[in-house]
């Protein structure tokens, strides 16, 4: 062993590859040995590639870096990532920010916006007051009651989250979980019983309390991570163990493990309502997660249609209102739907309000259906910032009524506020952010851009068409109803990582497909659209690829991932 330790302590290792033992300074050896374990192997050769970074020039030695060393590591990194800012279009994120110039001095400050928005803190290096600012503003854009008022059920309750739509989807499926479990809610939560047990509630039948979860075949993977993390059964869980012989869909075969999507990847409301009524039929609460803007093909989810399907089927069967009884004494209980419908709008949810302006105003002819708290049956939304708004990092805002809220823990005097949320600790920096370009971009100027970006998206898609016709050979081309993405075949490697396109495999009659997308988002532009086509139409842009592809795109070009968990973030 000693032996051992003694060869990996002679690795290479930083800017000046220098055996990882003298990468000490004399007072961090103690004894004779330095601090800490030397490199079981060479990380360069563990580690993905990236030939833009190599990945020496960034490693840390205890030392850090000098001056000349950290110059070239940082320049190389920037080099980078420019480089593939000005190429990127296969995702849905604005990389055209402009934030440095006015928000650099915060950079040196420290912003936490822990515990509940609406609530005071000892913690007074937060933004909240920017942060009830932006949710109003998004309350009203989604058509719900505001401002938040906690003595009124029917007004908006939210908060800015620290991730992106995840957490969002995440918040939302447990805010679902609790709420159809019969937990207490914020609005009716009292302290448990003298024995100091929380009294469970009463309802009819075994199943009454025990929701399932509908989601469809084109839904973001952190769905499935939600409901593994929650321990909320699918309808796939519960058929296939409880019911394994009595698929709705297609008796004696196996369940599903999602919702099929229509071809342009909606949810197909017609097999939906068919499997709601399977388990509504057995009394099981009805939780059902909806895509406003899919991750791969743009598609949104008919969220009325939907709302009064279930409505109406868990209507048939007493579940469009439960009363619920917490206490066998005093006739304690509340009313709640037996039934939450929540939307993933990661994207839609912040760009198609604009495109409802933009149509208004004569820019565009049509747009998606309407998805927001116009639908009285919508229980909660999530939205991420750094999607159609553009920031630095991933963000988002969650919304429900306040309502439905469900009861958080007690509040922590140590933050001297109830932490209603799901991080804690909170970036205060994205409040910041999302209130800054909210600040500068006005209503109508948001309607233009996004005319512009659907323009854009109308552009590549009659492209790619063209230069389908143009080569004579099936593309694969589509673009679903006012989506921002267009998808067509998987070019080869190179063309797939300088552009950053997302790939996903998809059956077609039987047929896997491997498909890439781009996505048309303000920072790109007709030029750069143009000169993708132009690389397209050389000979070789389709030829299957002959090895994995280097660096960081490996991943995203090397095999794609099954069409029912979408790859992108």
């Amino acid at each position: 062993m000693a032996r051992e330790a003694e060869i990996h302590a002679d690795i290479p290792f930083g800017p000046e590859d220098t055996p990882w033992q003298k990468t000490f300074s004399g007072v961090r050896v103690l004894g004779g040995r330095p601090y800490g374990t030397p490199p079981s192997s060479d990380p360069r050769a563990a580690y993905l590639d990236v030939p833009e970074v190599p990945h020496h020039k960034v490693q840390l030695p205890p030392t850090g870096l000098d001056a000349e060393q950290y110059t070239e590591a940082e320049s190389l990194f920037r080099r980078h990532i420019d480089a593939r800012t000005r190429d990127f279009a296969g995702y849905q994120v604005t990389s055209d920010l402009d934030y440095e110039r006015r928000l650099g001095h915060y950079l040196n400050r420290h912003l936490n916006n822990v515990g509940d928005p609406y609530q005071s803190s000892s913690y007074t290096l937060n933004s909240k007051v920017l942060e009830r600012a932006v949710l109003d503003y998004f309350a009203s854009l989604w058509h719900a009651k505001w401002p938040h008022d906690p003595r009124d059920p029917e007004s908006y309750w939210g908060y800015v989250l620290t991730m992106g739509s995840s957490e969002g989807n995440l918040y939302g499926l447990w805010n679902a979980r609790d709420y159809l479990s019969g937990k207490p809610l914020r609005a009716h939560r009292r302290e448990p019983g003298g024995d100091g047990v929380e009294r469970a509630p009463r309802g009819e039948g075994p199943n009454a309390f025990h929701p399932v979860a509908f989601f469809s075949e084109d839904t973001h993977y952190s769905l499935t991570k939600a409901v593994r993390a929650l321990g909320i059964d699918t309808f796939h869980d519960l058929g296939s163990t409880r019911y394994p012989d009595e698929n709705p869909l297609a008796p004696g075969t196996p369940w599903p493990r999602k919702v099929p999507s229509t071809e342009d990847g909606a949810i197909d409301v017609d097999r939906l309502a068919v499997l709601v009524r399977f388990f509504a039929a057995r009394g099981y609460p009805v939780l059902v997660s909806l895509n406003y803007g899919s991750t791969f093909k743009g598609a949104y989810d008919d969220v009325e249609a939907v709302a009064r399907t279930v409505r109406g089927i868990c209507a048939e069967y007493g579940l469009d209102n439960r009363r619920l009884h917490h206490d066998d004494e005093d006739g304690d209980h509340d009313d709640r739907s037996g039934f939450w419908l929540h939307v993933d709008g990661a994207l839609g949810a912040g760009y198609t309000p604009y495109l409802e302006m933009a149509r208004d105003a004569g820019l565009v002819e049509q747009v998606p259906p309407v998805f927001d708290f116009r639908l009285s049956d919508l229980h909660s939304l999530t939205m991420s910032g750094h999607k159609w708004m553009g920031t630095p990092w991933a963000c988002g805002v969650f919304m429900t009524r306040t309502g439905l809220q469900m009861a958080p823990p007690g509040a922590s005097e140590y933050i001297g506020a109830a932490d209603t949320t799901f991080a804690g600790s909170r970036n205060g920096f994205s409040s910041l952010l999302m209130w800054d370009h909210l600040a500068h971009n006005s209503y109508d100027d948001q309607a233009r851009t996004a005319a512009e970006c659907d323009a854009l998206a109308a552009h590549t898609h009659r492209r790619l068409l063209a230069l389908q016709e143009e080569l004579g050979r099936d593309l694969w081309v589509a673009r679903s109803p006012q989506a921002l993405t267009v998808r067509f075949r998987r070019p080869n490697p190179d063309i797939v990582r300088r552009y950053s396109l997302a790939c996903e495999t998809v059956r077609v009659d039987g047929v896997a497909r491997t498909y890439v997308h781009l996505y048309a988002m303000r920072h790109l532009t007709r030029q750069r659209v143009d000169e993708l086509i132009d690389e397209l139409r050389r000979p070789g842009a389709f030829a299957p690829p002959t090895a994995t592809p280097a660096g960081d795109g490996a991943r995203a070009a090397g095999p794609a991932a099954p069409a029912a968990d979408p790859v992108t973030g």
